[in-house]
């Protein structure tokens, strides 16, 4: 009795070269993965693939430990993206490119036959990896340098202003990051680059319009009627990283603490 086959959870599984491959069909990616069977970066791009569920995991984590309202706020936008990439998959209904690899087959007297797959499952018009650190980068960026304002008043004594270099230096950082993503995409062959280019263009133009929602939700007041619920009060939900520092307020706590153990150890 033969076992039952086994499944693979898509949602973490990535298949990336590690055989020779030949691509084909209509839409062929223009740049063919690497011949090499221990192609690094293919190791590489495969680890880039899984950007997106850390991303929220970290999304998770943030608005649990810091029950920030910008961190939720920029969290709906982004699986109101995923949702809208949804949508347009199963409407333009495109397929993902081709490749075909070499096989063996049992029979002795052929050596080989070539099998045409299509890498990962669904529609890849628009490719959801490219839309979603799309979204992601052009949010931070959004936020880092229009939205956040670390030279208002602060009331903290160990605040330190973050510079418009860094915040500059760190969106570069994040765009980088973003464009290798989408870049991986199309070296694994999961995506075309017309795919992709228009999962970044979505993605992008996703994240201006919802600051543009968030800004208006803060303009017109209804953020602050929704903080001032129970419910946002029962979970302590707040809005202070727009203009404060989050580990600086711990910081300072941490530094009088430690001043005042030291007073009293030379009393």
């Amino acid at each position: 009795m033969e076992d039952p086959p086994l499944a693979s959870l898509s949602l973490t599984h990535v298949h990336y070269v590690r055989c020779r491959m030949l691509l084909s069909g209509p839409h062929k990616a223009a740049n063919p993965p690497s011949q090499n069977p221990n192609d690094p970066i293919a190791h590489a791009c495969a680890f880039l693939a899984l950007v997106p569920q850390a991303l929220c995991i970290t999304y998770a984590t943030l608005i649990w430990s810091t029950r920030e309202a910008e961190v939720g706020l920029m969290f709906a936008g982004q699986l109101a993206c995923e949702a809208l990439n949804w949508l347009l998959k199963r409407t333009i209904r495109e397929e993902r490119p081709s490749r075909t690899h070499s096989h063996p087959l049992q029979q002795p007297i052929f050596s080989l036959t070539l099998l045409q797959v299509l890498t990962g499952k669904g529609y890849g018009m628009p490719s959801s990896h490219a839309q979603f650190v799309s979204y992601f980068a052009v949010s931070l960026t959004l936020f880092l340098l229009l939205r956040h304002n670390p030279h208002a008043p602060n009331t903290s004594t160990t605040h330190i202003p973050t510079s418009t270099f860094e915040r500059l230096a760190l969106s570069v950082l994040v765009i980088a990051g973003a464009a290798a993503v989408a870049q991986s995409r199309i070296y694994l062959n999961y995506h075309t680059e017309r795919q992709i280019l228009v999962g970044c263009i979505i993605g992008a133009v996703f994240a201006v319009f919802w600051y543009l929602v968030t800004a208006y939700l803060r303009r017109s007041g209804w953020l602050d009627w929704v903080l001032d619920t129970s419910i946002a009060k029962f979970f302590r939900l707040r809005d202070l990283v727009v203009t404060e520092d989050l580990v600086d307020a711990g910081w300072e706590r941490w530094q009088q603490r430690r001043s005042k153990r030291s007073e009293q150890k030379s009393r």
